[in-house]
């Protein structure tokens, strides 16, 4: 996702990318994600909204043994065990995000939103990266990455609407999704 401010005078760049993979590793999991830049009031970038949902074969993996009461659904209840060791687990390695600001790293903040639903065949985990400190987009280019430096986990944009915005995004700017370098 690229955010262009043409007005300003320094331009605005903000580029939200699934990571390209390196030749000698893959993926054992496969995760197709859509999110949300956030912003406040004052038009600051707040935190990423990121909803990934995950191939079968993990999923089936993930939810062997939760249904507890064998009704065949996976109910929030019983998902949360899972959801809340996804989280923890994906906190040692900042959510696979990163956040740059005219080129340095924002400090993220703990995520406190956060669910997970088996729907559809699917299980599919939400949650709201936030940054320590909102950044306002129109003093500079914000850059943000979401992926697994070490390819165990390939996290590709859905093709539709990969990336949308919450809140009011400064008049002027322009969100485009595009590749960028994987390297934090």
């Amino acid at each position: 996702m690229t955010i262009r401010r043409w007005a300003a005078p320094a331009a605005l760049l903000a580029s939200l990318a699934a990571g390209s993979a390196p030749a000698a590793a893959h993926p054992h999991v496969w995760i197709e994600m859509s999110s949300d830049v956030v912003f406040n009031d004052q038009g600051q970038i707040t935190a990423l909204n990121l909803t990934w949902t995950f191939d079968d074969a993990y999923a089936q993996m993930a939810l062997d043994g939760l249904d507890t009461n064998g009704d065949g659904v996976y109910s929030p209840s019983e998902i949360e065990p899972l959801t809340k060791e996804n989280i923890a687990s994906l906190k040692d390695y900042d959510y696979f995000t990163v956040m740059r600001f005219n080129g340095e790293k924002q400090a993220l903040g703990d995520v406190t939103e956060f669910g997970q639903i088996w729907s559809n065949d699917k299980l599919q985990l939400h949650l709201q990266v936030p940054l320590k400190t909102p950044v306002d987009p129109t003093k500079g280019e914000f850059v943000a990455k979401v992926y697994d430096p070490d390819f165990f986990i390939a996290i590709d944009y859905v093709k539709d609407e990969p990336v949308t915005v919450i809140g009011a995004m400064p008049k002027g700017c322009e969100l485009v999704v595009k590749p960028v370098p994987t390297d934090a």
